[in-house]
């Protein structure tokens, strides 16, 4: 299988840069780098070395945290975007304290501090750096106590009182799961839900005026779903609850991204409440950045980790990742927008769309006119048949020695059949002698052009990995691609299925 861009190179930038952003992976940190990926658009770990650069810190740090029976070395774990790294680090005394200083402060946000082997503790650290918190090994979050921190008071109070009532939901939603929807069991259970969720809602609203104006509150909220209209249908119920699930993240507050819950209501957002399709995720992709636009840190990272997270030269399971590639690039990573990158960046960025913008499933497809070994040329939409298969390979590529004799038969069983299907082929990487022994080996029937100067296939089908099989309608609209050949009846049955309802 050979990897194989159809256009010119892509303008690569690789600046590689270590720097102290390290993730606690068991036993020791990982060095994480903060070079560009060859993607064109930065990887998680250079967004994250740019937030680096603009943090709000805190007043002058000097906080002591005293762990009984903890021992050796205790390191400070910050968070910036997606990426951990190493804040500070102190050596524990004998009888287990820690002690943290630094004029400057350290940035705001939630950090981690490891005092043993897999044995950490989450602390916030906003514009009060000074503080002492007091706890045992055997159960750090359970026995802490915490002195002159409003913001770890109200963090390790609602710690506790989480610990009891998530076990509680855990029982309630049990009973609920081995009872029949609308059963009187069911129904007594579900008031139990109703009444714990608005408990711990009122409590949270107490510790926010106990504790006012707190990292810890902001924090909070914005980790907090939105609650279901389940009185609604479900379609209307899940349209309302992706419209609200942003809502109490405050945007105007960088510290957010120095903390867990932009990451993971990203991840949920996108995993579970987003439908696995290109067109679904463009939309909320689009619906989610446009808020961010005048904030320019979230614009940024956010813009940035969907890009990556839909990086269409990685695996994916959707049909054509490089729709939401095209469409994220061309919208938001522009010489307008992409306020990070210089305009060598911006082009980089830009490049690889314009290469993949004609091919695009549910758009119009490119037509291409070119020529076979004979000189016979061979235009695409001359064709007349009601589906073409638009087939790219290149006879070294292992896959294609598979897949050419399956889309041979397929194209033989079809025509027997008498359907109207074609197949418009499209050599590359080869030269005349081994494509025509490769076509008298696997007997094709059906056109294959060869242009070695790829001037008629200039910005037409884009292919990364041969082979490649895009399904063409009679409108000529692409419906399917990146295909294996026993796909391509599933595409055409459900193209027909679908003009046939309209």
């Amino acid at each position: 299988m050979k990897p194989w861009l159809l256009l010119l190179p892509v303008l690569l930038i690789a600046c590689k840069k270590e720097t102290l952003t390290k993730t606690p992976t068991g036993n020791s940190y990982t060095t994480i780098s903060t070079s560009t990926k060859n993607l064109g658009y930065p990887s998680h770990e250079a967004i994250a070395a740019a937030l680096a650069n603009e943090p709000l810190r805190g007043n002058t740090a000097d906080f002591t945290i005293k762990v009984e029976g903890a021992a050796g070395r205790g390191d400070l774990i910050g968070i910036v975007g997606e990426q951990n790294f190493l804040a500070d680090t102190t050596t524990i005394s004998s009888d287990g304290i820690m002690k943290f200083t630094k004029t400057e402060g350290y940035p705001q946000g939630i950090y981690y501090v490891k005092f043993a082997e897999q044995k950490y503790l989450q602390i916030i650290l906003a514009e009060d750096q000074t503080f002492t918190l007091k706890t045992t090994a055997d159960d750090p979050d359970g026995n802490m106590e915490v002195e002159g921190s409003d913001e770890n008071s109200a963090y390790f109070e609602n710690l506790a009182a989480e610990r009891i009532s998530n076990q509680t939901l855990q029982d309630i939603t049990a009973r609920m799961t081995a009872s029949q929807k609308g059963s009187e069991a069911y129904t007594a259970a579900k008031a139990e839900q109703t009444a714990l969720i608005d408990k711990r809602d009122a409590d949270l609203e107490k510790l926010y005026k106990k504790y006012p104006n707190t990292l810890f509150e902001k924090f909070k909220r914005a980790g907090a779903n939105p609650r279901a209209k389940e009185d609604l249908p479900q379609n209307e119920m899940i349209y309302h609850y992706q419209q609200e699930y942003w809502d109490s993240v405050d945007f105007s507050d960088n510290r957010l991204l120095r903390t867990p819950v932009i990451k993971n209501k990203l991840i949920k957002y996108f995993d579970e409440l987003t439908a696995k399709n290109q067109d679904s995720i463009i939309v909320n992709a689009y619906r989610l950045i446009d808020r961010t636009v005048t904030y320019p840190d979230y614009f940024r990272f956010i813009s940035i980790w969907i890009a990556n997270k839909y990086d269409p030269n990685a695996e994916s399971t959707l049909m054509d990742p490089e729709k939401i590639h095209v469409k994220l690039m061309q919208k938001y990573f522009t010489h307008e927008r992409a306020f990070w990158a210089d305009s060598i960046t911006v082009f980089s960025y830009q490049q690889r769309p314009a290469e993949m913008q004609n091919s695009l499933i549910w758009e119009k497809a490119p037509d291409v006119t070119s020529q076979d070994l004979s000189g016979t040329t061979h235009r695409l939409f001359a064709n007349n048949e009601d589906y073409l298969v638009v087939y790219l390979f290149s006879p070294s590529c292992e896959h294609c020695l598979k897949e050419t004799p399956e889309l041979v038969r397929w194209y033989n069983e079809q025509k027997a059949q008498g359907k109207s299907r074609d197949v418009y082929s499209i050599a590359l990487e080869t030269n005349e002698k081994e494509l025509s022994d490769y076509i008298k080996k696997n007997n094709i029937p059906f056109p294959v052009i060869w242009d070695p100067t790829s001037r008629s296939i200039f910005k037409t089908y884009y292919v990364n990995i041969t082979p490649e099989i895009y399904v063409l309608n009679p409108d000529r609209i692409i419906v399917g691609k990146n295909l294996k050949t026993f796909q391509i009846d599933t595409m055409i049955n459900r193209d027909i299925d679908k003009r046939v309802g309209k």
